[in-house]
């Protein structure tokens, strides 16, 4: 089976992978029939793991090879780098800015369902690009970009989409929706992640010159999505050490697989 899936294309492989992603979102949004609100402690540890593991693939899997590409192409690496993970940033800031200032603005119940969903949306776009990227730039041997890197990336990001799916499932039950409709919103929210994926493995086969900043663009959504929404929300449990070394764990469990 491993050698299977090691010997399909990267657009394939970057398919399934993120296929997988966006059945983790449904299996999240499925817990809208099982619970009528969700075991915090639990989530804040799942949440850490992936906060470790996505860390762990944000650094080796993304930012190296993008800094190893650089000076390949014999580009300003900081410049490069700098740029690519500020855009990475700044997408996901400007997508919080315009969902926050609708839902300030906003009281209908089904606008704020909406815009709920959107947020999400806009932070799953660049999370699938990260996956395209990460398995696309495979074929250019540039060092950290393995398939096992970009399998742990695919990991840490199916991780916390489990409560992330949830997190969209279950407010819209509390907004009056059905079990049924609640699920299936929460689960088409995923969606967007196998389609960037595609789009990211295309962009970085065709335009190889794009290559760095496309890495550090994936890599700056990464580590933007780990510092404002994973850790802070992970540590809100009463248990901050445990969850810091649950973080640590993820972290050097990726870290291993990326070494070895």
């Amino acid at each position: 089976m491993i050698n299977f899936f090691c010997n399909l294309s990267p657009l394939i492989q970057a398919i399934i992978a993120s296929t997988m992603t966006f059945t983790l979102t449904t299996i999240g949004s499925s817990f809208v029939f099982l619970f009528k609100k969700i075991n915090n402690k639990v989530m804040n540890y799942l949440l850490g793991a992936s906060a470790g593991i996505m860390l762990s693939a944000a650094i080796f899997s993304l930012l190296l090879p993008a800094i190893e590409q650089a000076k390949n192409l014999n580009m300003n690496v900081i410049l490069v780098v700098s740029i690519g993970l500020l855009c990475g940033s700044f997408l996901l800031i400007i997508g919080d800015k315009i969902s926050s200032k609708f839902i300030d603005n906003e009281e209908n119940n089904f606008r704020r369902i909406l815009l709920l969903v959107t947020s999400i949306v806009l932070h799953n776009i660049p999370e699938g690009l990260a996956i395209g990227v990460a398995f696309g730039s495979i074929i250019y041997n540039i060092e950290g970009a393995t398939l096992i890197a970009a399998i742990s990336l695919a990991i840490g990001i199916g991780m916390q989409n489990v409560p992330e799916g949830a997190a969209i499932s279950i407010p819209l039950r509390k907004e009056g929706l059905s079990r049924k409709k609640a699920f299936i919103i929460g689960s088409l929210s995923g969606i967007v992640e196998p389609l960037s994926a595609i789009l990211g493995v295309i962009l970085v086969l065709k335009i190889k010159v794009i290559l760095p900043i496309l890495l550090a663009f994936a890599s700056g959504a990464m580590l933007f999505v780990i510092i404002e929404e994973l850790v802070p929300e992970c540590m809100n449990d009463d248990n901050k050490n445990m969850i810091g070394i649950v973080t640590l764990i993820g972290f050097i469990a990726m870290m291993a697989l990326e070494l070895l």
